[in-house]
């Protein structure tokens, strides 16, 4: 398997400058032109000068197309209206955060491998819901320039995009974020701002997704098959035997 943090330098000349910068671009840190300021992290992305901006340093783009980062147990997110106006989001595990449906940005390490029954992602084979495929918007990329060469089909163009309007809850992590339901894995290719946002022709078709769904399956049931414990029946019986054993009557010492 190969990890998108190693296969994109290898590929970055097949990713659009902005969305490159994007899903390397370290969030979240501290301003160092505005050291002094409060509320100084860096968590809105300008799309059009392919750079992470505090708050302070939005007046000479308020006219770009700005893209805010939102943190979710501690990893870069999005929301998933901003991502259906850039990218297909298809299949791609989304949350609900702050009444806000985001994805994740990049794919989060694993400290071991997923081994149970169930849906995983098509990448890094983390735990999903059925019936996604992606746990990231990273994971999808890396997946589509290995199996198709890039990504020109499921790259929208977006002439407009605004921040939202500010809130008390922006950006933060509450307790109360869930999976979205199983039922949702083909997101809504509406519109949304003031502006228009380009056409979405080159959508996943059903029959894409069939077969994405397809080689996800085949690859689960080889990957179950090889991580299978090899027992003899014998062996099962006797551990079966020995779980269920039940003690006898308690034998009392006879009196003298």
């Amino acid at each position: 398997m190969v990890g998108f943090s190693s296969f994109l330098f290898v590929s970055s000349n097949l990713l659009p400058r902005w969305l490159e910068v994007l899903l390397t671009e370290k969030f979240y840190n501290a301003c160092l032109i505005h050291e002094e300021a409060k509320k100084n992290e860096k968590n809105i992305y300008c799309l059009d000068c392919c750079i992470s901006l505090c708050p302070h340093c939005l007046p000479p783009h308020r006219s770009h197309r700005l893209l805010q980062i939102r943190r979710y147990v501690y990893h870069d997110v999005i929301r998933l209206d901003d991502a259906t106006k850039l990218i297909d989001t298809a299949y791609v595990q989304s949350y609900t955060t702050n009444s806000a449906k985001v994805v994740f940005l990049n794919q989060r390490p694993q400290t071991r491998t997923f081994r149970g029954s169930g849906n995983i992602c098509c990448t890094c084979e983390r735990s999903l819901q059925d019936p996604y495929v992606f746990c990231s918007l990273s994971c999808k990329i890396d997946y589509l320039i290995r199996t198709e060469g890039g990504l020109s089909n499921y790259l929208f163009e977006c002439k407009f995009l605004s921040l939202p309007e500010p809130g008390p809850e922006d950006g933060l992590i509450t307790p109360d974020s869930v999976l979205e339901p199983s039922g949702s894995a083909r997101t809504s290719s509406g519109s949304g701002g003031n502006g228009s946002v380009g056409c979405r022709n080159l959508a996943c078709t059903a029959a894409t997704a069939d077969q994405i769904v397809r080689k996800k399956r085949s690859s689960v049931s080889a990957y179950r098959a090889a991580c299978r414990p090899v027992c003899s029946p014998v062996s099962e019986i006797s551990a079966a035997a020995l779980m269920n054993r039940r003690k006898g009557n308690p034998q009392r010492a006879p009196l003298y």
